[in-house]
C-alpha cells in the first residue's frame, strides 16, 4: 500500500497506513513516492494509479494554488508550510472515506522539506479540519444570533434601547460629516398606567408589542430605527429627514395607531389607545449631540401630553399650546 524510494518496514509502513491524516512524500520532480492509506478512500486513487506520476498530474486542480507555491518553496529553497482552512478551505478534492459525491472534507494542509541519501524530498501532511471548522461556524453563528439578539427588545421584537443609542449616535455623525437631515420622533401610549391598571400587564404587554409593530409597519426605508426607548415610550430615528417631512410621518403614525382601534381603559377618558409625539431635527451648533436632541425630542413629548395628549408637538413649538 506504501511507496518509498527504499522499501519500508513492514512496521513503518503499517504505521504510515494507520496514520489519522493524509501522508504524502513528493521527489524532486514532484512525483510521487509515498501515498498512505488515509488517502486512498478519500481520494479514490490506489497506490498503483498514482506511482510515479506527478501530485498535479493527479489532481491538476492545485496548479496555481497555495498547496503549489508550498511544495515548490519545500523543494527548491527548504522552506516548510502550513496552509490553514482559512486560506483554501478544501485544496484537495477529497471526501469523507467511500463518499464521492458528497461535499469535500476541510482541510489544513502541512509541507515540510527533507534530504534522503542526497535526494531532496517534502512530506506533504493533509489533515481533516471539517469539525473543527464546522465547530467554529456553529460558534460564530451563535455569537453573531446573540449579538443580534442584545440589540432587540425581548417583548415587541423592534430594536431596544442599546440599539437606538448606537444608530442614534452614527446617523448623528453622519449628518454632521454630510451636512444632512436627521430627525428623531419620541412617542409615548397615552395613559398607559390606567391601561395596565384595567386590563392587567399581560395586555399591556400585548399592547405595547401592537403598538410596536405598527410603528415598525410605518417606516419603509433600511435605515430608518423603530426603537423601544423604555416602559410604553418608543423613538424613531429617521436619517436624511428634515424636520416638516418628519411632523408628516409624526401624524401618519398616530392617526395610524388610533386607527388600530385598540379599546382604552375607562379612566384614560379616550375610547381608543393614542399616542402623543415629540419632534426634534438635527440643528448644527444646537442640536447636534444625542442627549441635546432626546432633549428637544423629550420635551416637545412633554408639551404634547400637557397639551391633550393625541397629538404631535414639533422641537421650538414646546412653549406653544398645541
Amino acid at each position: 500500500m506504501t511507496l518509498t524510494p527504499e522499501p519500508a518496514s513492514p512496521f513503518t509502513a503499517r504505521a504510515v497506513n494507520l496514520a489519522n491524516c493524509g501522508l504524502v512524500v513528493l521527489d524532486a520532480g514532484q512525483e510521487i513516492v509515498l501515498w498512505n492509506g488515509w488517502m486512498v478512500p478519500r481520494s479514490g486513487y490506489s497506490v498503483a494509479r498514482v506511482r510515479d506520476r506527478s501530485l498535479f498530474e493527479v489532481f491538476p486542480e492545485l496548479r496555481g494554488s497555495r498547496v503549489e507555491s508550498a511544495v515548490l518553496a519545500a523543494l527548491t529553497e527548504e522552506v516548510a508550510t502550513t496552509v490553514p482552512p482559512s486560506t483554501g478551505r478544501s485544496p484537495f478534492p477529497l471526501r469523507e472515506a467511500g463518499s464521492f459525491d458528497g461535499a469535500r472534507i476541510e482541510q489544513s494542509v502541512s509541507v515540510t522539506p527533507f534530504s534522503e541519501a542526497g535526494e531532496r524530498y517534502c512530506l506533504v501532511e493533509i489533515r481533516d479540519v471539517s469539525g473543527v471548522v464546522d465547530r467554529e461556524r456553529r460558534l460564530l453563528d451563535h455569537a453573531e444570533s446573540l449579538r443580534a439578539r442584545s440589540y432587540v427588545d425581548g417583548l415587541t421584537g423592534i430594536a431596544n434601547r442599546r440599539h437606538f443609542d448606537v444608530a442614534l449616535d452614527r446617523e448623528l455623525r453622519r449628518a454632521q460629516r454630510n451636512g444632512g437631515a436627521l430627525s428623531l420622533l419620541l412617542m409615548d401610549i397615552d395613559s398607559f398606567k390606567a391601561y395596565n391598571d384595567h386590563f392587567g400587564h399581560q395586555e399591556g404587554d400585548a399592547c405595547l408589542t401592537t403598538v410596536a409593530q405598527a410603528l415598525a409597519g410605518m417606516l419603509k426605508r433600511p435605515a430608518d430605527v423603530a426603537a423601544r426607548y423604555g416602559g410604553e415610550e418608543f423613538a424613531a430615528i429617521l436619517p436624511d429627514t428634515a424636520a416638516g417631512p418628519a411632523r408628516v410621518l409624526a401624524n401618519a403614525i398616530r392617526e395610524h395607531v388610533a386607527a388600530l382601534g385598540l379599546p382604552h381603559a375607562p379612566a384614560a377618558l379616550r375610547p381608543h389607545v393614542t399616542l402623543s409625539i415629540g419632534v426634534a431635527s438635527f440643528d448644527p451648533g444646537r442640536l447636534d449631540e444625542p442627549a441635546a436632541l432626546i432633549e428637544a425630542a423629550d420635551k416637545a413629548l412633554y408639551a404634547a401630553k400637557r397639551g391633550g395628549r393625541d397629538r404631535v408637538v414639533m422641537d421650538g413649538e414646546a412653549d406653544v399650546p398645541a
